[in-house]
């Protein structure tokens, strides 16, 4: 059954129609973005070194990882990360299911409150990404929906979004014996829905919102899914899940 729902999904794009992305408050958007990074990283020093010191302790290995992703422009970048998972971890699925054993016990620590994202801010002042937008994604994901990704990479992708607030804990919902299958014809297109529609109507103050909400562990507003069919806004979003995702 997930076999024939991945093949028929992988078939169709999303949306037929691309709009071409309004570049007004571009820069603005990179200057704030840049002194957000630069302030964040410099207030959060003691927490690196903390998170550092940490990651040593419990297994010895290396302290960031390091993976490519698509970037601006369907481009390749090397997103940094937190190392999470035991240094000599090699191949297996992408994603990682709510017990997975590569996770080392600082990893969930990290994972369960975000904080092996932190080092992103670099690739933020970097420009290879920026506070609010898509997250971004492994090839692999990114060549089954080429033109919703198109659309959405037309500016850098981000470290926050609304898809990223509503899935907050989306490892909970992954099915242990068919994960990727599920992410991709379940999970995924829901999530680009919703990048989609944010994307076409975002404002400063939306994004504001975004960034304020990620920080204080807020779940997403349900005014973002007002254009997604579902009636979200009525119902909790852990309801929504467990009856349009299994």
């Amino acid at each position: 059954m997930a076999s024939r729902e991945y093949h028929r999904v992988i078939s169709m794009p999303l949306h037929s129609d691309m709009p071409h992305w309004n570049l007004e408050g571009h820069v603005p958007r990179r200057v704030f973005d840049t002194v957000c990074a630069l302030a964040g990283l410099a207030f959060l020093i003691p927490l690196f070194a903390l998170i550092a010191l940490a990651i040593k302790l419990d297994d010895g290995g290396p302290v960031l990882y390091f993976q490519s992703r698509v970037g601006k422009g369907l481009r390749m970048f090397r997103l940094l990360k937190f190392r999470s998972m035991f240094s000599n971890c090699s191949g297996g699925s992408l994603l990682t299911a709510l017990h997975d054993a590569r996770v080392t016990r600082v990893g969930r620590f990290l994972r369960r409150y975000k904080l092996d994202e932190l080092p992103q801010l670099v690739n933020v002042l970097k420009g290879e990404m920026q506070l609010v937008g898509v997250r971004p994604q492994v090839e692999r994901f990114v060549k089954v929906f080429p033109h919703e990704y198109e659309e959405l990479l037309q500016t850098p992708p981000g470290i926050t979004d609304l898809a990223s607030l509503s899935f907050r804990n989306e490892e909970r919902l992954f099915q242990e014996s068919f994960i990727e299958e599920h992410y991709i014809a379940k999970i995924l297109p829901f999530k680009l829905e919703l990048s989609l529609n944010y994307s076409r109507t975002r404002t400063f103050l939306s994004d504001l919102e975004i960034l304020f909400r990620t920080v204080l562990g807020f779940p997403s507003p349900s005014s973002g899914w007002r254009n997604t069919g579902s009636e979200a806004s009525t119902q909790s979003i852990s309801k929504f899940f467990s009856k349009n995702l299994t």
